[in-house]
């Protein structure tokens, strides 16, 4: 654990990130405002103040406590990060002895992305169905912050959803819909929802939301999957920089594949 710590802190996938203060507080404020595209499809069960959530960021992700401070730098505690890291571990390894069917998704076209990539074939040596439902549909964005107002639709890199756009370039989505998509494109075939999915952003929120079981990634300006999970919500959240150099998330997965994986 001491080893993987001081690497999230080396590589700045935790420690002193890129993330601002002034988006770490900003997000905890529209959050706490119940501005709908901070909330990823999961509106809390009960009101959270700006302040709460700030004390809360601090106790899961390590930010600063003090929810006046809002220029200047913040962080991610590394400690924290592993022990989710171990948590989420788990949880995917218990998957694959059970043979579950999962469900794997991004709204990152690389980063963080790149944990769930590779756990695509590891999931099916071990005998798991990974699912890839509505792949293609369309749907409109309308009130996520970090998507444009236009049509997106779901698209697939080697099994992980995420959202491309008309040219079918994958883009960065905050978005529930496709999600949301994915579930009823399930049921309406007949077909149960996952067993587990992995995720991220709005595709972990609206997982979350229809009551399956989530292991999800979140940036320190994400609140609303650190508030699902106190809320018992979502089973793992781990605090992480979500999109730096793809190529730096590689011992990451590594440890979450660690032990179980063939």
């Amino acid at each position: 654990m001491p080893d993987l710590e001081q690497y999230l802190r080396e590589s700045r996938l935790a420690g002193d990130v890129a993330t601002s203060r002034q988006s770490n507080v900003s997000h905890a404020a529209k959050f706490a405002a119940g501005i709908d595209a901070y909330l990823f499809g999961l509106p809390p069960r009960r009101p959270w103040s700006y302040e709460d959530v700030v004390a809360l960021m601090a106790e899961r992700v390590g930010i600063d406590p003090d929810p006046a401070r809002d220029t200047g730098a913040d962080t991610i505690d590394a400690a924290k990060t592993a022990r989710a890291l171990e948590r989420f571990r788990d949880r995917v390894a218990q998957a694959a002895d059970r043979r579950e069917r999962v469900l794997l998704a991004s709204g990152h076209p690389d980063g963080v992305i790149e944990v769930q990539l590779a756990l695509v074939p590891a999931l099916r040596r071990a005998g798991c169905e990974v699912l890839t439902p509505a792949k293609g549909a369309s749907f409109a964005v309308e009130t996520s912050y970090a998507d444009a107002d236009a049509e997106l639709r779901l698209s697939y890199l080697d099994s992980v959803a995420t959202c491309a756009d008309r040219d079918d370039v994958t883009v960065h989505s905050h978005s529930p819909v496709g999600m949301e998509l994915m579930l009823k494109a399930l049921a309406s075939d007949g077909v149960a929802p996952p067993d587990l999915v992995i995720a991220d952003h709005g595709f972990a929120g609206a997982a979350a939301a229809a009551g399956i079981d989530v292991v999800c990634f979140a940036d320190s300006n994400d609140p609303g999957l650190f508030v699902a999970e106190a809320e018992g919500r979502v089973l793992v959240t781990v605090p992480i920089d979500d999109n730096v150099d793809p190529h730096l998330y590689a011992p990451v997965s590594e440890y979450v594949l660690a032990g179980w994986s063939a």
